[in-house]
């Protein structure tokens, strides 16, 4: 994977690190002591100093970045891996990089900031696309619903990722469609239903495929 990537891997990981500039470019207009973490109504209740918020922060997404890589690269079936799903694997760190520093910073400066929202917001739009690349996902160790009835099964595997395809793409809109609600317990909810239907799918498919056998 890092060898057929590498072009985009450099450039991933450089717009990972692209809010260290924006963070020296408003150093002077922001407070020694920044918020880096939000509770659930969207509260600032963790603080970090300057450095650690504009330094920190992406280095560590960085880091996480490339340990991802590895671990995918790392894969005995590697050669599984479709085109779309590593790009969309390798923009993950990226996107999440610049908004979370686009949020602190904003706040930082004391403008107003609908966490929640944009929270939600991202929630929706990940389970979109993620829900409609994940069928074409073919079986592997590192990308996809790595149960251990999925794994064993290439039947399963496909028939898993097309039901939980379909159920987060219906669920993303849903979580879209809720945004301006602005209740973190309803993301939840539907996150979490999101999650134990294919589960439960799944499992049924395998057990029924099993007394079959």
């Amino acid at each position: 994977m890092i060898k057929k990537n590498l072009k985009t891997l450099v450039i991933t990981t450089a717009v990972i690190l692209l809010p260290i500039l924006a963070g020296l470019i408003l150093w002077d207009k922001l407070p020694e002591e920044i918020a880096t973490h939000f509770n659930a109504q969207g509260v600032a209740d963790g603080f970090s100093s300057k450095a650690f918020g504009v330094f920190g922060l992406p280095v560590i997404l960085a880091a996480l970045h490339w340990i991802c890589t590895l671990g995918t690269n790392a894969d005995p079936k590697q050669k599984n891996h479709s085109d779309k799903m590593q790009t969309l694997v390798l923009w993950i760190c990226p996107l999440i990089s610049l908004l979370v520093s686009s949020v602190i910073y904003t706040y930082a400066m004391g403008i107003d900031v609908d966490i929640l929202s944009i929270t939600t917001l991202l929630f929706g739009a990940m389970f979109i696309v993620t829900g409609n690349y994940l069928p074409k996902c073919k079986q592997n160790y590192t990308m996809g619903i790595k149960l251990p009835w999925t794994l064993n099964d290439e039947e399963n595997w496909n028939y898993t990722h097309r039901i939980t395809g379909k159920v987060w793409v219906a669920g993303g809109v849903v979580i879209l469609l809720t945004a301006a609600f602005r209740q973190a317990w309803i993301l939840f909810i539907i996150t979490l239903v999101m999650v134990v239907i294919p589960f439960v799918l799944s499992y049924l498919f395998h057990r029924k495929k099993n007394k079959k056998s």
